[in-house]
């Protein structure tokens, strides 16, 4: 297993950006495929974006088309989460995640490694 950390949660007017952070320790991390997940309250953990090993394939859930971009660079064991044009129903814990399967993949259940979650918060 990969060890994760998010980063760059935060509150944010509605219309704004964030960008999110995953940092992975260890020296496997361009072998996994990485997703990032969310989860409001009272809600399941819902799939957002995922990549595959290299970065050359992505996915993304239809709510998030066109504002969020997943990439990665492999070379300093990150991934990251560009979000704009944020609504509030963005609001929700972010998680990022790493899988041993050829990526990428939405489903949650696949994923075995897992970050402690970055909140944030979009809110005028």
């Amino acid at each position: 297993q990969v060890q994760l950390v998010e980063s760059g949660g935060g509150l944010v007017q509605p219309g704004g950006s964030l960008r999110l952070s995953c940092a992975a320790s260890g020296r496997t991390f361009s072998s996994y495929a990485m997703g990032w997940f969310r989860q409001a309250p009272g809600e399941e953990r819902e799939f957002v974006a995922a990549i595959d090993w290299s970065g050359s394939s992505t996915v993304r859930a239809d709510s998030v088309k066109g504002r969020f971009t997943i990439s990665r660079d492999n070379a300093k064991n990150a991934m990251y989460l560009q979000m704009n044009s944020l609504k509030p129903e963005d609001t929700a814990v972010y998680y990022c995640a790493a899988t041993a399967i050829a990526g990428p993949v939405a489903r949650r259940d696949v994923y075995d490694s897992w970050g402690q979650g970055t909140q944030v918060t979009v809110s005028s």
